[in-house]
């Protein structure tokens, strides 16, 4: 959770609303308070279109969050030419 200040907000909600409100809360696990951010997030999110706002939106993945700095390093790989050049050296050597 960020530290940033949070500020009340009062919204009215049919009972429909809210009873769909407390089913989506319930299955995702969270209170109505966290289903509410996590469905502006979805909404807000720019990336989330398609199947992923709906994933988003039942809880069943995140919005995206920026990367790390730099991506973890990566294995060495030999170049083609030196893998097939030593592949037919073992052919050969048969």
């Amino acid at each position: 959770m960020s530290d940033r200040v949070r500020e009340p907000i009062q919204v009215y909600l049919t009972s429909e609303e809210r009873a769909e409100l407390d089913r989506k809360a319930e299955a995702m696990g969270v209170s109505r308070s966290e289903a509410l951010r996590r469905g502006i997030q979805a909404v807000a999110s720019p990336r989330a279109r398609g199947p992923l706002a709906e994933l988003i939106a039942q809880g069943l993945a995140s919005p995206a969050r920026a990367l790390p700095a730099a991506p973890p390093p990566s294995r060495p790989v030999a170049p083609l030419d030196d893998v097939l050049e030593g592949l037919t050296r073992d052919r050969g050597a048969r």
